[in-house]
């Protein structure tokens, strides 16, 4: 589509900001980043999401989409000339829609590997790990959660693969030896240059880890 304008309000270690500007480039939509700050926010952030106050947000030539699966579905539905995501069948769209719906628990049971104190950290380490395994048990021997192609579970997830290191560390385990398929498909998915692009770099994200919770005191 010419002569439009796309503007994505993002953080960079944020999981769900990644699924977002993979899709973009997945269907090479040329975007501007605009970077945010996620204690002061921006008077955009606030203009466009203001229910929510949270990153990412798309503005489609002026039109705010919030909440990042249900902008990787408007990615989809709207630049349809490219990759499509979701599948045409109507069970299968259901499968991949509900499955992303999980992937938000798998990022939650994650986040409390490292950014809470006290409690039991064995519970933590092995409430995530059991929701790793689940979605390698949907994942099976497929190249990817959709079978041959990269889609939109995929995209959903991807977020994370730039987290493994992190909960790796607080967590005193190894993913791939937990789940071997996961990071089998993490290493293929890696190959693809929307991927390689935009999904951050894990010292990265160990760095910032590190000093939110120095911030907060979090031992």
């Amino acid at each position: 589509m010419a002569n439009e304008e796309v503007i994505l309000l993002d953080f960079w270690p944020s999981m769900y900001g990644m699924r977002v500007r993979v899709a973009l480039a997945e269907k090479c939509v040329n975007f501007e980043y605009k970077e945010q700050n996620m204690v002061e926010k921006s008077s955009i952030l606030l203009e466009m999401n203001p229910i929510y106050k949270k990153i990412p947000v798309l503005i489609h030539n002026g039109k705010p989409i919030c909440e990042s699966l249900n902008v990787v579905q408007y990615i989809d539905e709207v630049w349809k000339d490219k990759v499509t995501f979701l599948p045409s069948d109507p069970y299968e769209k259901y499968q991949a829609m509900f499955w992303a719906d999980y992937v938000e628990k798998v990022f939650d049971t994650g986040r409390k590997l490292w950014n809470e104190k006290g409690g039991e950290k064995q519970t933590r380490k092995e409430n995530y790990i059991d929701t790793l395994r689940m979605l390698e048990g949907i994942l099976g021997d497929k190249l990817y959660f959709g079978g041959e192609k990269f889609g939109y579970l995929d995209i959903s997830l991807i977020g994370i693969c730039s987290w493994f290191y992190t909960y790796e560390k607080f967590g005193e385990f190894s993913t791939e030896v937990e789940t071997p398929k996961i990071i089998a498909w993490m290493k293929r998915c890696i190959k693809r240059e929307s991927v390689s692009k935009y999904v951050v770099e894990p010292l990265k994200v160990y760095d910032f880890a590190l000093q939110i919770r120095k911030h907060y005191g979090i031992e």
